[in-house]
């Protein structure tokens, strides 16, 4: 005799299904919420005690007054123009080092040859600080854009390479030999097996690379520049605006934040298999 079928249990009436996720489990709307109080109490704080005089306007401005200077400016359309200048300078000079970076450590991952040859001396110039070389890079190059642009590669460089080249041999060797015995020849391996349980690392990778590049550009803007964000800030420095600094910093912080959402993004999309990215897309 088959035994009953038991009827699911129902959603209770109280709760939509649209709040019920696959596991079951509410989700939470505060959750959305949570990572931004902190941001938006500091910012509360910030006007409240800039707008009373607990803080002086020659230390931090009032974010209103920030925000006036911004509009001003993007009305004469000269923030825009800056804020264009370093996207396309972070663009440019993250896409070189982190291509390099990405090509470099497969190929001392998957070759002992390679290394041999490269992986020595790329410590070896790792563990000079790039900014360091800011100086030379200006003697040798002056103060026109390829300076900007290999700063910004070079900070770029080191932390892809070297979390390409730990996902590589984080892989497991025994799935490397099952897809050998499945028929999969050197790329089939690469694409098929390397590449998925390499893939977290390089994207880690790729999110620190991002963040030491705006720091990079920060630094280089500053020091030698005509346009861009960084020249902005230091412009004011010498003006005395404190209001354009502090617009300045608010931009390196926003460019920054959107620029790990999207490396977030390209992550659930990409890593959707990855038990830690189902859990919280089911969260």
């Amino acid at each position: 005799m088959p035994e009953p079928v038991l009827a699911a249990d129902p959603v209770p009436p109280s709760v939509s299904p649209a709040q019920v996720t696959p596991r079951g489990r509410r989700r939470r709307p505060w959750r959305a919420a949570l990572p931004w109080l902190v941001p938006v109490a500091l910012l509360v704080v910030w006007q409240t005690g800039s707008s009373t005089g607990l803080i002086p306007d020659e230390v931090l401005p009032p974010i209103s007054e920030v925000l006036d200077t911004g509009r001003y400016l993007a009305g004469t359309g000269e923030l825009q123009h800056h804020i264009l200048v370093s996207l396309r300078r972070i663009a440019i000079g993250f896409g070189i080092g982190a291509l390099a970076g990405l090509l470099l450590g497969f190929a001392v991952g998957m070759s002992r040859l390679a290394e041999g040859l490269f992986d020595r001396t790329l410590q070896m110039v790792r563990t000079i600080p790039h900014l360091a070389l800011v100086p030379l890079v200006i003697a040798w190059f002056g103060i026109g854009e390829l300076p900007k642009l290999l700063l910004v590669a070079l900070g770029t460089l080191f932390p892809v390479y070297l979390n390409t080249v730990n996902g590589i041999r984080g892989v497991e060797p025994k799935l490397v030999e099952l897809g050998r015995s499945y028929g999969l020849g050197r790329f089939g391996v690469l694409r098929r097996v390397v590449l998925p349980g390499a893939l977290p690392s390089i994207l880690t990778g790729i999110r620190y690379a991002l963040g030491v590049a705006w720091l990079t550009l920060v630094v280089a803007e500053t020091i030698a520049s005509r346009d861009g964000i960084g020249f902005l800030a230091q412009n004011a420095r010498e003006l005395l605006r404190t209001d354009q600094i502090v617009l300045a910093i608010l931009l390196y912080a926003i460019a920054g934040f959107l620029a790990d959402a999207v490396i977030r993004g390209v992550e659930r999309l990409s890593l959707r298999w990855h038990p830690h990215f189902r859990r919280g897309a089911a969260a």
